[in-house]
């Protein structure tokens, strides 16, 4: 069994661990709560509970597995609400590496111990497919048809896409748009959208101007969604109405039309980091927009 020094697990305040990654410079989670930011930011935005009441049958798009617990806390919440619906599932991700070492704690506290995350274990179900997800990257069973597609998401969500794939809920959680720009750009959203359902959702942490305004380039209709472990908003995105959330407010809207909303832009999903940063430093430089510190100020007057 290989040694994983590099992801240390820090307990976050809901009981649940989670990983820094040098990489990037981030934490995966929010020291608020790993179990707590997938249950509140993702699984609840998209309304699976609801869904798994009125269906048999949903697809899940996760980007950016990481640990898993978007795609646990999912799964246990529509099998919690309707046993018999099956889940059709599709996660990528970049480093085999951290789902394989979250797998090795997860196990170690979760199975014969009680979780200790919040006091509430995970149906072994639940386990079974993480650890299929992490062994053979494919886990089947009467409830689930699950996959864990390696490499660049950039490539693979095009895989995902040909394929026809359309679900009722994605989670967009990859690490920062400063630190991981590839994933955030207006070629890549809009590949996102395309493999969202008709009354599917789509939910990120993120509220960057520039991040929205590739979600409304791509036709979606967005909303914001309550600070998790943070202080600023998360982004629910959908081709309908998005009525239980409040509209935007004056401030978000305003934010849309300083530079700070020009999107990062990689037309031919396969440009570096660092080229992309560059692209929109340059184009920010030469825009008309309002300066985004203009905006900072007005509103913290």
């Amino acid at each position: 069994m290989p040694e994983f020094a590099a992801f240390v697990p820090e307990i976050t305040a809901d009981g649940s661990f989670t990983f820094y990654s040098s990489t990037f410079g981030e934490q995966f989670h929010s020291r608020k709560g790993a179990r707590q930011e997938a249950a509140l930011k993702f699984v609840g935005p998209t309304q699976l509970r609801e869904k798994a009441k009125a269906r048999s049958h949903l697809c899940l798009l996760d980007i950016c597995y990481g640990l898993g617990y978007n795609t646990a806390v999912a799964v246990a919440t529509i099998w919690a609400a309707n046993p018999h619906c099956h889940i059709e599932l599709v996660a990528l991700e970049l480093d085999p590496t951290v789902p394989l070492a979250a797998l090795q704690i997860w196990q170690q506290f979760a199975i014969g111990a009680g979780d200790r995350q919040q006091g509430v274990p995970w149906p072994e179900p639940v386990l079974k497919l993480l650890a299929g997800l992490v062994d053979r990257q494919t886990y089947q069973s009467p409830q689930i048809n699950a996959q864990l597609l390696l490499g660049d998401a950039r490539q693979q969500l095009q895989t995902v896409r040909r394929s026809g794939f359309q679900a009722d809920a994605i989670f967009l959680d990859p690490f920062s748009p400063p630190h991981c720009p590839q994933l955030w750009t207006m070629e890549f959203l809009d590949l996102a959208a395309r493999c969202l359902c008709a009354d599917g959702r789509l939910a990120t942490y993120s509220c960057a101007a520039a991040v929205r305004h590739a979600l409304l380039a791509a036709n979606l209709q967005i909303a914001a969604t309550p600070p998790i472990g943070r202080k600023s908003p998360g982004t629910i995105a959908s081709w309908q109405p998005l009525p239980e959330f409040p509209p935007l407010s004056s401030q978000e809207i305003e934010h849309l039309q300083t530079r700070a909303a020009i999107p990062y832009r990689d037309r031919t999903l396969s440009a570096s980091a660092e080229d992309i940063l560059k692209r929109r430093e340059t184009e920010q430089q030469s825009s008309p927009l309002e300066p985004t510190s203009r905006w900072k100020k007005r509103w913290s007057t």
